[in-house]
């Protein structure tokens, strides 16, 4: 895989992961009082997401040179399990009842990220 092919395949993917940043960043406001996106992302959330791109985008690349297409939607869908609930099962210890299913809309809508980041790149290096 060329590295122009990796840059051009990492931009859509930076893009969505800086516009539709992990969602349970406020996890104790309820999910339909948040913003969907910010109005002033900032820099340094931004060139981590960027970089959480490109560390994505180098598992894809590995990921679709060598063991083929089929199952990407899994392998993302595990990804995002493995970053979205950890976190999220530390917060689920000290919070109330009623904010504990905000916790897990927010983690769910952060594995859907993943999800959508891996159709992108199944579309791009495949």
């Amino acid at each position: 895989m060329t590295f122009g092919r990796l840059v051009v395949a990492w931009l859509p993917v930076a893009a969505l992961f800086c516009l539709a940043p992990p969602i349970g960043y406020q996890w104790n406001q309820p999910a339909e009082q948040q913003q969907p996106l910010p109005l002033h992302p900032n820099g340094w959330e931004c060139g981590w997401r960027f970089a959480e791109a490109g560390v994505l985008t180098l598992f894809a690349s590995l990921w679709f040179d060598s063991l083929g297409a089929g199952g990407w939607w899994l392998l993302f869908a595990l990804v995002g399990l493995l970053v979205a609930f950890p976190r999220r099962l530390v917060m689920w210890q000290h919070v109330d009842v009623l904010r504990r299913r905000h916790v897990l809309t927010h983690a769910i809508a952060d594995v859907a990220r993943y999800v959508v980041a891996g159709g992108l790149l199944a579309w791009l290096l495949s």
